[in-house]
Order: C-alpha cells, then sequence, then structure tokens
C-alpha cells in the first residue's frame, strides 16, 4: 500500500506542483472578438479545477503592441485591452484562488516594448540624455558611425538580424531579440527600482510566484565587447551580476511567501543551479529534459543529471515536455528526430501522429512520476500536434528573422478547441481566430475527450488524480529489460516506461493504478507505453 502523502506546509506548494500554462491568447475567446482573454480564463476555471492543477501560470497579458507574442510590454501595470482589464486580472487570481489554484504570472526584465514610456522618452530626448542611459545607447563604429557597435548574435535563433538599430539621430540602441524589444541597462539603479516595484505590485494584487523570462540574459558587460564563441565569461549571458539581482527579487519575495520560476537555457550544469541556491530563485526549467529524445538511455540521463544539479542547492526539478516556444510533443515524438532544437526545425517535417501521441501518452504518464513539479502547456492534455500555418498567415517574428525558414512558433499557438459542434471548435462564437485552426480539430474538442474514457484528456486528469500516490521520496531505479525505464519513489509505488522494440513482462505488483494505453493480450506492457502500478 501506498505510503500517506506527508502534509505540506502552504508555502511548499511549489516544490511539487502541477503548473498548467496559460497562452491566454489562444486560450478561450470571451467576448466573440477572435483572441482569448481574461473573461475566457474565468469561463473555464472548472475545466481547470476538474484537471487537478495546483496553479496556472500565466504568459504575458500586459499592455503590448503584441510584435513577439506580448513579451514585448508596454506597461506592467495594465491588461491589454484585448485580453480585459486590471480588474478582471484581480478577480480571475481571487476566483482561481477559491478553487485552491494559484497563479504565476510573467515578468521579462530583460527588455520592454519601443512603445513602453521609457524608451519613447529617450528616443525625443537625444544621444547623451539621462532617458538614454535606461538602455543601451551607442554610437556606431565606422567613419560615419554606420557599423553596429558590436557583432552580438541575436537571441532568436537562425536569425542573421543584426541586434543593434539606429536612430536618425546617429544612435543605436541594443536589442538581443527583435528592434521593438530595446534592452535594458541593468547596471542603472532606476532599472532594478522599477522591477522590484513591479513585483510588489503583483504580489500585493495576490499572485503567488513570477517566471522570469530570459533569466540569465539581464546583465551586460558595460564594454559591450564583440562576441567571442567559448570566451569566459560572456558579454551577455550568465553574468555574475545577475546573482545580486535575483538576491534582491527573492528578499522580495519572501515578504509575500512569492516563488519564482526561472527561464535559464545554460549548458553548464553547476552554473545553472548557482541561480537556485537558497537565497536566489526556487526553481527553474529544465530545459535539458525538454529537449531530450524519445531513447531510453538518454531519458535516464537526463533525468539523474536534472536531480542531481538540483540536489546541492535542494531545490526541486521540474519538468516539461512543450511550452509557447517549443513544438508540441504529440508532434514531435512522430518524427524521426524526437529531440528538440530550435536549429533544426523545418516546414514540411513528416509525422506519424499515431506514434507521437502513443510516446506523448507514456511520456505525460513519465513526467507526473518524477519528483518536482510538472509543468503543462495548454492543449498537451488535449494532445493537440503542431499546426501547419499558412505562411501568410504567420505572426511569429522568428519566422521572419530566420528569412522565412524557419516555420515560428505560431504552430503550438493555434486557440484551442472546445466544443466540437459550436463555430472555431468553440474557442469563440462570432468572429474567425487570431490564427487559423486546422480543419480536423473539432475531433480533438475538450468535450469530445471528457466524454471518452481513453482520450488525453481523461489520462491527464486521472494521472495528476493519482499522482499523490508517489509521495515525495526520491527516486530509485530498480531492475529492468533493455528499453524499459522503472523506478519508484514511495513504498508500493512503480512507473514502467517501456521503450523496447517489443512487450515485455510487468513485475509482480498487487494492482494496476494506470497506464498510457492498453496492455496486449498477454498482459504485457507494449512498446512506447507506461505504466503505473502498486506492488
Amino acid at each position: 500500500m501506498a505510503q500517506p502523502t506527508p502534509a505540506r506546509k502552504p508555502s511548499d506548494w511549489w516544490r511539487s506542483a502541477v503548473i498548467y500554462q496559460v497562452y491566454v491568447r489562444s486560450f478561450a475567446d470571451g467576448d466573440g472578438d477572435g483572441t482569448g482573454d481574461l473573461a475566457g480564463v474565468r469561463a473555464r476555471l472548472p475545466y481547470l479545477a476538474d484537471l487537478g492543477v495546483d496553479a496556472l501560470w500565466f504568459t504575458p497579458w500586459y499592455l503590448s503592441p503584441l510584435k513577439d507574442g506580448g513579451y514585448d510590454v508596454a506597461d506592467y501595470r495594465s491588461i491589454d485591452p484585448a485580453f480585459g482589464t486590471l480588474a478582471e486580472a484581480e478577480k480571475l487570481i481571487a476566483e482561481a484562488r477559491e478553487l485552491d489554484i494559484r497563479t504565476i504570472v510573467d515578468i521579462v526584465p530583460n527588455h520592454v516594448s519601443d512603445q513602453h514610456a521609457w524608451f519613447r522618452a529617450a528616443r525625443a530626448a537625444g544621444p547623451g540624455s539621462p532617458e538614454r542611459d535606461l538602455f543601451h545607447f551607442r554610437p556606431g563604429r565606422g567613419e560615419r558611425g554606420e557599423i553596429p557597435p558590436n557583432d552580438w548574435p541575436s537571441q532568436f535563433a537562425g536569425s542573421t538580424e543584426p541586434v543593434w538599430t539606429r536612430l536618425p539621430d546617429g544612435d543605436w540602441y541594443l536589442h538581443l531579440f527583435t528592434p521593438e524589444q530595446p534592452d535594458l541597462n541593468w547596471a542603472h539603479p532606476a532599472v532594478h527600482r522599477e522591477h522590484e516595484e513591479v513585483l510588489r505590485f503583483w504580489f500585493e494584487r495576490g499572485v503567488a510566484g513570477v517566471r522570469i523570462d530570459s533569466a540569465a540574459l539581464l546583465a551586460k558587460d558595460p564594454a559591450l565587447p564583440d562576441y567571442v564563441e567559448g570566451r569566459d565569461p560572456s558579454p551577455f549571458v550568465d553574468r555574475d551580476e545577475l546573482h545580486d539581482i535575483y538576491r534582491s527579487w527573492r528578499r522580495v519575495a519572501d515578504e509575500y511567501d512569492g516563488v519564482f520560476v526561472g527561464e535559464v537555457w545554460l549548458p553548464d550544469t553547476e552554473r545553472f543551479a548557482r541561480y537556485l541556491r537558497p537565497d536566489e530563485l526556487h526553481t527553474a526549467f529544465n530545459f535539458a529534459f525538454l529537449s531530450c529524445p524519445w531513447e531510453p538511455d538518454r531519458l535516464r540521463a537526463s533525468i539523474d543529471e536534472t536531480l542531481a544539479e538540483h540536489a546541492p542547492v535542494g531545490a526541486p526539478a521540474t519538468w516539461v515536455l512543450c511550452n509557447h516556444d517549443v513544438t508540441r510533443t504529440v508532434t514531435r515524438y512522430g518524427r524521426d528526430d524526437t529531440a528538440f532544437a530550435f536549429a533544426t526545425k523545418a516546414f514540411d517535417t513528416p509525422t506519424d501522429l499515431t506514434l507521437g501521441t502513443r510516446r506523448a501518452r507514456a511520456a505525460a504518464l513519465l513526467s507526473l512520476a518524477l519528483p518536482g513539479a510538472v509543468y503543462v502547456y495548454q492543449g498537451e492534455e488535449l494532445g493537440l500536434p503542431e499546426a501547419e500555418i499558412p505562411r501568410a498567415r504567420i505572426e511569429d517574428p522568428m519566422h521572419f528573422r530566420s528569412g522565412g525558414t524557419d516555420p515560428g512558433r505560431d504552430g503550438c499557438r493555434v486557440p484551442l478547441p472546445w466544443q466540437h459542434d459550436t463555430p472555431y471548435a468553440g474557442f469563440g462564437s462570432h468572429q474567425e481566430p487570431w490564427l487559423p485552426q486546422p480543419a480536423d480539430w473539432t475531433s480533438y474538442a475538450a468535450d469530445v475527450q471528457a466524454a471518452d474514457p481513453g482520450s488525453m484528456l481523461r489520462l491527464y486528469r486521472e494521472a495528476i488524480r493519482l499522482r499523490p500516490v508517489f509521495g515525495d521520496g526520491p527516486l530509485t531505479w530498480l531492475p529492468a529489460p533493455a528499453g524499459v525505464l522503472h523506478f519508484t519513489r514511495a513504498d508500493g509505488a512503480h512507473c514502467l516506461v517501456n521503450l523496447a522494440e517489443a512487450p515485455v513482462d510487468l513485475p509482480d505488483h498487487t494492482g494496476l493504478l494506470l497506464t498510457s494505453g492498453p496492455l496486449d493480450p498477454r498482459g504485457r506492457l507494449p512498446r512506447d507505453t507506461a505504466a503505473w502500478l502498486r506492488v
């Protein structure tokens, strides 16, 4: 019999939470204008409560020109009118909390929109002004200043565009992403003060946590030297100054019992762990696991390395299969190359969706059985595939800055299907969604899946409900045939995932808690299938 889950303090909820990512623009359209909004989310809170999630992470819902999906923020203290109002956000936070669902908001500290009041003032003030000190303005190189100040690469994978834009007055400004996203100067004390005030603003409105976008990019070498591949320290990635920033932020969060999750893409595991020291960030996204191919040895190594890098700092791991930037799991796992890398994304990549769906179901049980927190991107619980967006409808700047070779990220951002027998699959009733839904989207609708015991939605609901049987113990690997992952975390609860070529016998057990697919006629676990057992 599984041991009961020890009671947690309220402040510990994040250590083992299931957190659902809401991309507001594509979640649900409450007013029928084709764009998802807060009214749509509020109407779907019962669905999220039935799913059993502990928290909602909202990608940016702030005032924005939406040049980069809302990650170009014009005002952190107001909600974009396309989504609703600040008062409605406060209602959503409160109503979700009544259902025991916490809220995490997204902060983008590396840059703001070029429509932000600070940048508009900087443009107007001219070269050498104090307003420009809040950003990275520099004269150009060359006889007439016609050459950018340095040669840093864009942070949009595949982009060959420069990271400097020249204004008519001759000054250049830095933007590691798009020209509409000027980088802030974190050497300026006003930038520090503003962000700490923004943190307090949202904590005081009841949010439980903050996700930090591009968390390793804020600090820049003040000399802005040219980039040299492999040189340490980098002039703009993972600089030591970042840790003082996050220690200061942690003091703010501790005033409100708030938590942080950082978007930290770093190959060096020791440097990654520094961000998770007890006085810095609480958690960080696990991109190594997300990017890992569907191969048994690689998955086991990724799990072991993740747990090992978190252990010295006592931080919980996070497990992520997909997010708003990444090819959806069902599609990725149905390809010859099941890993994920921005550099390898391409149009017209062949995909076996039947195979991908079977593997995605098994991966759901694998990730939900691991120790730590799990993030579920909206639509993953419906088994949505990556949509092919007509080129004329693509909006993602990653596509355009690649010269049109990268399909961009819109394929995982297509509005969700809710009802099979209503216009636009129930996303909104009056106007076509901002991104086109595939013709077969109604077959994935939530109402259809809720009535089907074998659906992806029912699998996620049951897995989240049963997840506490694994308790809070450490992961212990158990003997298994080649190609099979077998582990336990609590007396009596085991997880098996078969990635071998042939079905395998289950170990002796007293009960079958859940499987990602049916057993074969001989009671064996088929290939690309997972099982939770009571042993």
